[in-house]
């Protein structure tokens, strides 16, 4: 069943509202691009996202707030990245800031990164959604991985069809290129993606701009290759049971009890806890965490390309 286009009156705004509230995903109008939108406290929402746009691997994905405020409650603001936002929000900037200790933002929008991307959309319709749903939104462009991004609602109706339960039409996008991407690391302000704000006009604001190449230690960013989310403990994959000093990782209805990505071998379910499971199972006492195979199809294989960064990390 395709998708149905819906025209922003008042009922259908609150009918969008209710599907993200409800775990489902919707695409909406920003004047970037049109967003596949998803609720971003919910891990098997965000993990849909991934699943919709065939996406290869868990790169951080943009979260949508209607205002400073509700940014605020999401991520660490200091003085610049303040300037920043009140600078260019409602607008498309992005800002890569650090995640409070008490985000509710899944650990999937943020690749497991200890950063997250927030913006503040410029478009009406895009803002009146955010308010009424009451909860921040994670929205990549609404396209198959790979594909152009869409500018126009029949775009995400052709390139994404029935795997969006609703496309809330708000016309052509304004800008029709994706947010600017700056990250804020200790004081200092980096360009991680050029976009739809031009890099001279936030050095107005921040200063020269530094490029990712001479900040290897900044995290990485949507649009990018994502950061190695890099554990303590080493990872040995494939695991048919743990060894000696190994604590196990399992994957569907065989594996032995303990800690399970999907004892029913839901690769939506894994792939919503893969993130908070590696952060709980991680420590530096000397054991290996070892993991059961995961089917290397549909989102497995954004599962297995993680797993063999974090594992390689430690090789390295």
């Amino acid at each position: 069943m395709a998708a149905m286009l819906l025209e922003p009156t008042p009922e259908n705004l609150e009918t969008c509202a209710r599907a993200l509230r409800e775990g489902r995903l919707v695409a909406f109008p920003t004047e970037t691009v049109y967003g596949l939108g998803a609720d971003a406290t919910d891990d098997r929402a965000v993990a849909a996202i991934f699943e919709a746009k065939g996406r290869p691997s868990f790169n951080p994905l943009i979260v949508h707030v209607p205002d400073l405020a509700a940014a605020e409650a999401l991520v660490e603001f200091g003085d610049l990245a303040r300037r920043l936002a009140q600078a260019f929000w409602p607008g498309a900037l992005t800002l890569v800031l650090p995640r409070r200790p008490d985000c509710p933002v899944s650990l999937l929008c943020s690749a497991g990164l200890e950063t997250l991307a927030v913006r503040v959309p410029a478009h009406g319709l895009a803002r009146a959604l955010l308010r009424a749903a009451s909860v921040p939104v994670a929205a990549p462009s609404a396209n198959p991985s790979g594909r152009l991004s869409p500018t126009e609602a029949r775009h995400v109706a052709e390139g994404l069809g029935e795997k969006v339960a609703y496309i809330l039409n708000g016309g052509p996008c304004a800008v029709g290129l994706e947010s600017t991407v700056v990250g804020v690391f200790d004081g200092r302000a980096v360009l991680l993606r050029p976009g739809g704000v031009a890099a001279e006009e936030i050095e107005e604001v921040a200063g020269p701009l530094a490029l990712p190449e001479s900040d290897p230690a900044a995290p990485r960013s949507p649009g990018m290759l994502a950061s190695h989310y890099a554990p303590k403990r080493p990872i040995r994959l494939n695991a048919a049971e743990a060894r000696d000093g190994e604590i196990l990782l399992g994957f569907g209805a065989d594996a032995p009890p303990g800690p399970n990505l999907s004892p029913s071998g839901d690769l939506g379910e894994a792939a919503a806890n893969l993130f908070r499971m590696l952060h709980e199972l991680d420590g530096d006492d000397g054991r290996t965490l070892a993991v059961m195979p995961v089917p290397e199809t549909g989102l497995g294989r954004a599962i297995n390309d993680r797993l063999r960064r974090a594992a390689a990390d430690r090789d390295g």
